[in-house]
């Protein structure tokens, strides 16, 4: 059975706190993200500053995701997509890349049935 869905996770690492403490910088990525890997949204994303400084956020896509979390202190975003099959994830990720400048980027990702 081949894969319906494919589940990418990036860590990024070396990335300045301002830009992780900023909610439109980080809904903007979500948006532009989506858009970049051809998802389709279901709604706004929903992005929310946290006590501890950092951005939480969600992009609920038909079937799918995107979801982020980011870490100021330790200079870390933490992203999630997940895409169906026959959309590139990748290029999710690459947006969120291009603009963050991390000095760092590890990306797993996995077939999902």
């Amino acid at each position: 059975m081949a894969a319906a869905f494919v589940h990418s996770l990036a860590d990024f690492t070396g990335v300045a706190a301002s830009q992780l403490r900023d909610a439109s910088l980080v809904t903007g990525l979500l948006i532009a993200a989506a858009s970049a890997a051809g998802l389709a949204a279901s709604g706004a994303p929903l992005v929310r500053s946290l006590p501890h400084d950092g951005v939480t956020g969600i992009f609920l896509i038909d079937a799918s995701h995107i979801a982020v979390h980011t870490y100021p202190e330790r200079g870390v975003l933490l992203l999630d997509v997940l895409a169906p099959a026959d959309h590139d994830g990748r290029r999710a990720i690459d947006v969120f890349t291009r603009r963050l400048g991390a000095g760092a980027v590890q990306i797993q990702q996995h077939a999902r049935l």
